[in-house]
């Protein structure tokens, strides 16, 4: 492996880790993603980093599959003057779950856009969280205030009383 290859490999194990949505709304250290996909390709031209085949890529107790997953990242000059990668967007296709100690969300493709710390679900949509189950065509969720909203089609809901 080139020297290259393994800074933008540690860079996007990074800027994933800096990115993940349960990393918005706790104040600890980001925990560790540890990422398996069948076949990992950089392309640092287009500062793109694309994991296909089987991803699975977890972090603390938070899990995402996918068939694919692409990560857009950019560098960004900190206050002391050096330069650091972050991830701008992720854009996982194909039986996408997405799990986190209180809900699983499905969907055919998710993004997540990191500066905005806005998540969008599409395709045949489903949310479970504990005994209430949404479904649709589309679900946005704006992690900065918990706000999420299920469109497209006729959106339906099950809930038990408690």
């Amino acid at each position: 492996m080139t020297d290259s290859l393994k800074m933008a490999t540690a860079a996007v194990l990074f800027m994933l880790a800096a990115a993940w949505p349960a990393a918005a709304q706790t104040a600890k250290p980001p925990a560790p993603v540890n990422i398996e996909a069948n076949e990992m390709e950089i392309i640092d031209a287009d500062k793109k980093a694309i994991f296909r085949g089987n991803v699975d890529a977890t972090r603390g107790d938070t899990n995402l599959k996918s068939d694919d997953l692409t990560v857009l990242y950019a560098d960004v000059k900190q206050p002391d003057g050096t330069t650091k990668t972050d991830a701008t967007k992720l854009d996982a296709k194909g039986n996408v779950t997405i799990k986190t100690p209180r809900e699983t969300i499905t969907g055919d493709w998710a993004r997540f856009d990191v500066q905005a710390n806005k998540l969008v679900v599409g395709g045949n949509v489903k949310l479970v969280q504990g005994s209430t189950v949404l479904t649709g065509k589309e679900l946005n969720a704006d992690l900065n205030t918990d706000k999420i909203q299920m469109t497209g089609g006729r959106v339906k809901g099950s809930f038990l009383p408690k």
